[in-house]
């Protein structure tokens, strides 16, 4: 049919254009709502092809021509450059220009139109969409990408889409795993009316035979500050030696955890490689070309190349002509630490699953080899599935995602996993703190506006609220380099924003754009709060700061005095160090944007390390943090005498303590504290008042009532029958030395038993001398 997509052109030498058929036979069965779980290894193809289906199949429905019209495919890829490179990638094969047939849309940057019939986009950018469109009327299919990954936002569309199905007789819902847990999948996204779980559509193998070898490297992997420098050396050597081992030609690729492993790993690999080896980096912050260039083919007189990458090139993207794969065995994966405050990317062991995905990669055009360098203990201790991310991270943006939706805590959703509840629960107060949602849990017209800027909430509302303070663009530029994937050098912010500024780079560009959107956002909703927060204007040394402080109030930080210039306690209790040679070390406060678990140098000490913060005056964290202010006195009765001091706190944080004279209640408060938890005897017994309770405790044990109970639990339980006027004293300021309890525990003699005391239990008797 005229403009459909040729799938025998794209599909050339494919392997998932065998399963073709199979998947366009299980998607004529659900009709116009079919859904369908594809289940293939990475690089047989079926980001390229099942897309280009389902658009063929959109067209060629002529009986529902009239409400497709308009209508495409969007596919979802868990990275921007796996969205630009699948984009390119099928605009190739199609013979189109990229924006036309096939397009993408990642934040801040968009290339398709209104002929466009697929189009790529990140999860987020499919959330957005479906907040201001909740039917997705312009969609007409929908295909999840790499769900195998249990991304959150991912997690999160497989929930609503579901629910968006039952509204929608006419959307096509596709699900596409690499691994072998697709039936999971298939009774998500299947039919709710008791028809059955979506069909499975699997493709075989395309996997030449695979050599592996172990290469255990004789330093640690991982100590307190991260992936050893020894470790990563390892690794580039071992590249090196093993890809000018290779069959001539050979592509090899290196898994290494992050970007900066990436460029440490590949500069070192450069100089042992020797020039007739081309060594690329393939992350996220890498630029459009230098990504082009990672994931194209290699070209005739191209010489062999080296592509050292994140988890990128394990199964979102195909790098071709790869036959050795080296890995370290490392990834980067969230983890959120509820007790401390803290949420962050930590290195972790690959799970098994991906660690056999990564070696995948080197036997999918021929026979190939992975060097894996850590040993096999190491391998068989590792976790099978990768940590889905909703049950380890951060969840504020989801929970103010599912509050618009209208599930409140994602009530009627059904998700891979469930969220833990701890964690949704928490999320939820944060939110209604910063004015989100409601009592009910259902997002306010300002949540709506919050969960519109593609930033943390925190960070949103300080972007609104901090404009009028520090002005839109500065807010723009601390938002913009906060949720950005650059790490700020030493923990500086305001240094890497400058460097930002100043750059002309692919990170600096990205940056930049984003900074622009926001800042326009800023503008258009107006400052809510900002002009009002602080009672004077902030001085410029200190924006980037108060914004920072304004988005995260529980982490503003003053040094702990006599610890060293490193060494700083958060207003939420943790305590936190500077990386070893951080440029803001001295600073007696600062507004901390991120803080991760560490140990070792960069933590100081204190087992937390910040990793993005900025300089700000103690005024101003008071200002930014000022529901956290507490004003108290503290009455304590020590030695032998009741004190009191005027406490001022911010949060966790002293602010000042000053002596002053306690009021008789607290006084009292005070001494029935200590009494409490240390019993009579911070009073004292004189040897009088010992001998009248031991005399009495003798009684009460031979003769029982109405003798009273003088134990110290009994005691202690009636102070205001016995005890009174001399707690009144001691409550006054009265020292413990002029209390004698002799006369208190006369107040315990029953009457008219007591007359008798002298008879059960005499003091003393005179002996034949005449002595007493």
């Amino acid at each position: 049919m005229n403009g459909t997509f040729d799938l025998g052109a794209i599909g050339a030498g494919l392997a998932f254009a065998d399963s073709l058929a199979g998947l366009e036979a299980a998607l004529a069965a659900g009709g116009l709502a079919a859904t369908a779980v594809v289940q293939a290894p990475p690089g047989t193809g079926k980001t390229t092809l099942v897309p280009p289906l389902l658009a063929n199949r959109l067209l060629a429905n002529v009986a529902a021509r009239s409400k497709l019209v308009g209508k495409g495919v969007v596919v979802t890829q868990p990275r921007r450059v796996a969205v630009r490179a699948a984009a390119r990638r099928l605009a190739d094969l199609d013979g189109s220009r990229l924006g036309d047939r096939v397009g993408y849309t990642v934040r801040g940057e968009r290339r398709a139109g209104p002929a466009t019939l697929v189009e790529f986009v990140t999860p987020g950018i499919l959330l957005r969409r479906l907040l201001a469109d909740p039917g997705l009327e312009a969609a007409g299919a929908v295909i999840l990408d790499e769900v195998h990954e249990r991304g959150l936002e991912t997690d999160l569309l497989l929930g609503m889409l579901a629910e968006v199905r039952q509204l929608r007789g006419d959307l096509t819902l596709v699900a596409m795993s690499a691994t072998v847990d697709a039936p999971r999948f298939a009774a998500l996204i299947g039919d709710h009316d008791g028809v059955g779980p979506a069909p499975v559509v699997d493709s075989p193998s395309a996997l030449h035979p695979l050599d592996v070898e172990w290469s255990p490297a004789p330093v640690p992997r991982l100590d307190g500050r991260g992936v050893t420098r020894g470790f990563l050396d390892h690794v580039a050597d071992t590249a090196a030696a093993a890809h000018s081992q290779s069959t001539a030609g050979t592509d090899s690729l290196v898994f290494v955890p992050g970007a900066r492993e990436v460029t440490l790993v590949a500069a070192r690999v450069r100089g042992r490689a020797g020039p007739g080896t081309e060594v690329l980096e393939l992350h996220g912050q890498a630029g459009p070309a230098e990504q082009d260039r990672a994931v194209s083919g290699r070209g005739p007189g191209d010489r062999p190349r080296i592509i050292v990458s994140t988890d990128l090139a394990e199964s979102s993207l195909t790098v071709p002509g790869v036959r050795l794969v080296i890995d370290s065995g490392l990834t980067r994966e969230p983890r959120r630490d509820a007790s401390r405050g803290m949420s962050g990317l930590v290195t972790v062991s690959c799970s098994r699953a991906s660690a056999e995905q990564r070696a995948g990669r080197a036997a999918r055009q021929g026979p190939g080899k992975v060097v894996r360098c850590y040993d096999q203990r190491s391998y068989a201790a590792a976790p099978a599935h990768v940590t889905p991310e909703i049950m380890v991270a951060d969840l504020t943006a989801a929970a103010l995602i599912l509050a618009c939706w209208g599930s409140p805590g994602g009530q009627g959703l059904t998700f891979p996993d469930s969220p833990p509840g701890p964690a949704m629960e928490e999320a939820a107060e944060l939110l209604r703190e910063l004015g989100a949602v409601g009592p009910d849990g259902f997002a306010t017209a300002f949540g709506r506006i919050l969960a519109g800027i593609p930033a943390d909430p925190r960070l949103a509302r300080a972007l609104l609220d901090g404009g009028g303070a520090v002005g839109h663009r500065t807010a723009a530029e601390t938002v913009a380099a906060v949720s950005g994937d650059q790490r700020a050098t030493g923990a500086d912010l305001v240094s890497l924003i400058k460097t930002l500024r100043n750059g002309t780079g692919p990170a600096a560009r990205r940056w930049s754009e984003d900074v622009r959107r926001m800042e326009d956002i800023a503008r258009q909703e107006g400052s809510r709060m900002g002009r009002s927060l602080f009672a004077v204007p902030v001085p410029g040394a200190e924006a980037v700061g108060a914004v920072v402080a304004l988005a995260f109030p529980d982490r503003v930080a003053r040094r702990v005095a006599g610890e060293g210039p490193e060494r700083y306690l958060l207003s939420s209790g943790t305590r936190a160090g500077l990386p070893a040679g951080s440029g803001l070390s001295g600073h007696e406060w600062l507004a901390v944007a991120e803080v991760s678990r560490a140990q070792g140098r960069d933590a100081a000490g204190t087992g937390a390390v910040i990793r993005g913060a900025a300089p700000i005056s103690s005024d101003t964290a008071e200002a930014a943090a000022r529901h956290l202010l507490t004003d108290t006195l503290e009455a304590r009765f020590s030695q032998g005498r009741v004190t009191a001091r005027r406490e001022r706190r911010l949060g966790a944080i002293p602010l000042g303590s000053t002596p002053v004279r306690p009021s008789v209640e607290e006084g009292r408060a005070a001494v029935a504290r200590a009494l409490e938890s240390e019993g009579l005897d911070t009073i004292g017994w004189s040897t009088a008042a010992e001998n009248l309770r031991r005399r009495l405790a003798l009684l009460r044990r031979e003769l029982g009532d109405p003798w009273p109970d003088v134990s110290e639990p009994a005691l202690l339980a009636r102070l205001d029958t016995w005890l009174r006027p001399e707690l009144e004293a001691l409550a006054g300021g009265a020292a413990t030395s002029a209390i004698d309890l002799t006369e208190p525990l006369r107040r315990l003699l029953p009457w008219p038993a007591a007359a008798r005391l002298v008879n059960w239990h005499p003091n003393g008797w005179r002996c034949p001398a005449v002595r007493r």
